[in-house]
């Protein structure tokens, strides 16, 4: 039987290194994977041209235009990127600001106020700090370099905010450094922050405040998802659960990868003694996939969105995903 051809765009990252070399194949499927190390690439080349089969996604962008109704795609629960975000809060040393709270009235600095980091920031901070998020003045621009284009602006909260668009000209980084905002968060840390001025982090134990979250919670924030276009999936429904079950294959191979002694495969000293850190806080949870296992996550997230005014109610999560009937969980 002929193989289906699919595209698959998607970040060179190790857990999906098996199936973009070949080590991996999913089964039915002749997939070409084609690496991007931009996210926001790829999310523009979907969104914008239907450019692949299946590509990476942010898990906002998916979820708040799946239920508003205009999105022809359907996300498959793989989730390629994750990162815990209380270290990516910075802030200007002479802002006043020395705990969560102070940032109630300040100016903040966002990529894109509907980029997922944000939400996760934005969230944690209310959730975990109470940081009232309705006080604070938002600009939108680029982090190290500015803008190079008008990004789509459908996708707004329904409640009207104090945002501002910086200049073209501008950047969040330089804002932050000359104290024309007062903080900044998102996906990227700025360039200042290796400088020895007066941007830092606002939680210099960030790495402890988030193992702590973690334990608290069980929550490793997710980022970005899989989603197929739902005219293909519709036809060969069979196509998302074969990517499934190859993404979870090529996570495993990418795990076994990392875990070999014999040599250091990656540039990291220390690499074995984090792993076991990581095996002793997560175990069998590390890095999961499907809905089940990751409902508190998706669902946290969702509560995010709807108490920063993106969507309406709560939703169940899994008609947002595509069923993986095989997959026991």
């Amino acid at each position: 039987m002929k193989k289906l051809p699919i595209t698959l765009a998607c970040g060179p990252y190790d857990r999906m290194e098996a199936l973009s070399t070949g080590v991996i194949n999913p089964e039915g499927i002749d997939l070409r994977y084609i690496a991007i190390q931009s996210p926001p690439e790829i999310f523009a080349r979907m969104i914008k041209t239907n450019s692949f089969d299946v590509a990476e996604m942010s898990l906002a962008h998916y979820l708040i235009s799946r239920i508003r109704g205009k999105f022809p795609y359907v996300a498959i629960p793989v989730f390629p990127s994750r990162v815990f975000r209380h270290g990516f809060v910075f802030i200007n040393s002479d802002s006043g600001i020395t705990k969560p709270t102070d940032l109630e009235g300040k100016r903040v600095g966002v990529q894109e106020y509907r980029q997922t980091a944000a939400v996760w920031i934005r969230g944690i901070l209310q959730d975990e700090f109470n940081v009232d998020m309705n006080t604070l003045q938002w600009f939108e621009g680029g982090v190290n370099t500015p803008r190079a284009e008008d990004q789509d602006m459908d996708l707004r909260p329904t409640k009207e905010l104090p945002l501002t668009i910086i200049p073209s000209n501008r950047c969040l980084n330089e804002m932050l450094e000359s104290g024309e905002i007062d903080a900044y968060f998102g996906a990227r840390r700025p360039d200042a922050l290796h400088n020895d001025n007066n941007v830092t982090r606002l939680f210099p134990n960030y790495r402890e405040l988030e193992k702590a979250y973690y334990k608290k919670t069980g929550i490793h924030p997710i980022m970005h998802t899989l989603v197929i276009r739902e005219e293909l999936f519709i036809k060969h429904p069979w196509v998302a659960e074969s990517l499934f079950k190859a993404c979870e294959q090529s996570k495993k191979w990418g795990i076994e990868q990392m875990r070999f002694s014999g040599a250091q495969r990656i540039i990291l000293p220390w690499l074995h003694d984090e792993i076991e850190e990581m095996q002793a806080l997560m175990g069998e949870k590390t890095w999961a996939y499907g809905v089940e296992a990751n409902r508190e996550t998706l669902e946290t997230f969702m509560k995010h969105l709807v108490d920063q005014h993106y969507l309406a109610r709560v939703e169940p999560i899994d008609k947002h995903f595509t069923p993986i009937i095989s997959w026991s969980e």
